[in-house]
Parts: structure tokens; C-alpha cells; sequence
């Protein structure tokens, strides 16, 4: 059977405008003329490119606005039929505020319509579409955001003989503490966190000197003072969720995991089981006020 084709896209939305109904969003469509169809701006991803990536390049494309990535919304399927032959699409997408851009019609989408979720459930022409605006609908639009990174890879801890706060990354570790800038900097962060270990602080060190900002040390994020503090670091967490503006905090293996289920538990959010880690991963963490509200698992960048 062939590979499903992955695709990805948004729920682009911004405040209403003043001559706009009562709604308090407005919501972005576009009219694609090869299809004759409404739809949320979405495409194929191409070759190596990530789903995130892929998303926000589409979302550009058919729009023309540039976009703040939020809450996952998770995957549609249906079944894409071309010369005869029927393979499956999975499209993942993002709650996404519109923060400037225009739209200019292309050969590709030549119109965009600002609706209230009302207006654009009624328009959608995709069954698949209109369960995303019920996900979307579902959940609030605008939310905190914690993105919690797992350290880079600093070689082995048996075989390093110092003491082990200020075991450094290895060289493929800060391959992947630069290459995380990009997945980092697509959420806009304001606020920099880490564990008060030099491995911990060189993964956000890219970021901190790309985007000019200090990293602020937190020993409830590491494995030596998470222990016996579990609450107070989950109220950490929390605190830094409730905001507007992103965070990125980075920890240990032997915390995340179990920061993150906690959380899930406490306020009844569905996670992957198994439970997924590994250093230099990402678990962006939605919240709305203190509550968390989304989770989503981002892998190590190949390096």
C-alpha cells in the first residue's frame, strides 16, 4: 500500500474587525478555483520538511498573512483520488493567529474570505474541515505556551569524570541546540527557563543570543531538584503557561517525562502511550491561564 500523503495547515484567525458581526474572531478560508471548493489553507509538505514547517510555508503561500502557531488540533484522513487511483491524506493543523500579511489572489487561491466560525462552518465545503473548526471551536484560540526541551545529547554520564552540573554538549549536541532556534523562534519566544545545568543552559543558548534574551536558571527543572518538589515545579510550569507569550524551559530526561504526565492527568489531557522522549525533543504545552489544555510531542531536529 502506498505512503499516505501528509499535508498540513491552520486555523488562521485574528480579533474582528469593527464592521464585522458580533463574533469576537474572525476566521481565514480560501477558495481554491481547481477544486471549487472552501477550505482552511493547507498543502503537501515537500521533501525533508517538517510537519510545522510545512504548515506555516502553505499557510503563507495561500494567504499571504504570517502566522503565530498555538494549540494542535491534531489529524484529518480522506481518501485523495488522482488519474484514478485513491490514496489516503492526512492533514495535521494548528490553531494559528494572523500577526500582518495581505492577501493577493493566485492562480492557486484567488479568493479569501474573514468569517465568523458561524459563517465559515456553513461555507466549508470538507466534511474534514468542518470537524477541525469543531476542534477548533472546542478549545480556547488563544493560549499560553510552554515549550519544554529536552537537553541536547553531552556525551556519557559514566564516562564523565567532573562533576556533572557542568557537563557540556558534545558536538551533535550543538548541532541540535542550533538547529532547535528554528523550531523555537516559529512560536515567537519572549522568556527563556533551564535547569541549573551547563548542559541545559547551552541547549537554549542559540535561541537566547539569536532573539537577545537572558536564560533565567530554575533548579525545580532539573533532575536534582525536581525530586520531593514535584508540586512546586508543576505550579512553576503553570505560572509560566500563563502568559501570552511563548516560554521556552529546558529540563532532563529525568523530568520531563513525569512533569508532563502529571500535568495530563491533573487536567485531563490525553498523551501518547507510550510516553514519547528523547534529548533534544520538544513537548509544547498549551494552556489556558494555568490549566493545560494541548500537549503535542516535537522529535530531536536531524542533524
Amino acid at each position: 500500500m502506498a505512503k499516505p500523503i501528509r499535508a498540513a495547515g491552520g486555523v488562521v484567525w485574528r480579533p474582528a474587525t469593527e464592521h464585522a458581526s458580533n463574533a469576537a474572531i474572525e476566521i481565514a478560508i480560501v477558495h481554491r478555483p481547481r477544486y471549487d471548493d472552501w477550505s482552511f489553507p493547507k498543502g503537501k509538505l515537500g521533501a525533508g520538511e517538517s510537519v510545522l514547517e510545512g504548515a506555516l510555508r502553505e499557510v503563507f503561500e495561500e494567504t499571504g498573512y504570517r502566522v503565530r502557531p498555538g494549540r494542535a488540533l491534531g489529524d484529518v484522513q480522506y481518501l485523495k483520488s488522482s488519474n484514478g487511483v485513491a490514496r489516503e491524506k492526512v492533514v495535521h493543523y494548528w490553531v494559528m493567529e494572523a500577526v500582518g500579511g495581505a492577501f493577493t489572489p493566485s492562480r492557486e487561491v484567488d479568493e479569501l474570505l474573514w468569517l465568523s466560525p458561524e459563517g465559515a462552518h456553513s461555507l466549508l465545503t470538507r466534511s474534514t474541515d468542518r470537524e477541525i473548526l469543531d476542534r477548533f471551536a472546542s478549545g480556547p484560540v488563544r493560549t499560553g505556551m510552554v515549550l519544554l526541551v529536552g537537553h541536547a545529547l553531552a556525551g556519557n554520564r559514566q564516562s564523565w569524570e567532573g562533576d556533572d552540573h557542568v557537563r557540556p554538549l558534545d558536538e551533535t549536541g550543538r548541532e541540535q541546540a542550533d538547529e532547535l532556534v528554528r523550531l523555537l523562534s516559529r512560536f515567537e519566544v519572549m522568556k527563556l527557563a533551564s535547569a541549573d545545568y551547563l548542559r541545559c543552559v547551552q541547549t537554549l543558548k542559540p535561541i537566547a543570543d539569536s532573539i537577545g534574551l537572558e536564560i533565567e536558571e530554575e533548579p525545580l527543572l532539573s533532575e536534582e531538584g525536581y525530586p520531593a518538589n514535584e508540586a512546586d515545579a508543576i505550579e512553576l510550569v503553570r505560572r509560566l503557561g500563563d502568559h501570552e507569550e511563548a516560554v521556552a524551559a529546558c529540563s532532563q530526561r529525568r523530568v520531563i517525562p513525569d512533569l508532563v504526565q502529571r500535568l495530563g492527568r491533573e487536567d485531563g489531557v490525553e498523551l501518547p502511550d507510550p510516553f514519547k522522549y528523547k534529548k533534544a525533543s520538544v513537548w509544547a504545552l498549551s494552556f489556558e491561564g494555568p490549566k493545560l489544555v494541548g500537549a503535542e510531542y516535537f522529535p530531536p531536529p536531524d542533524v
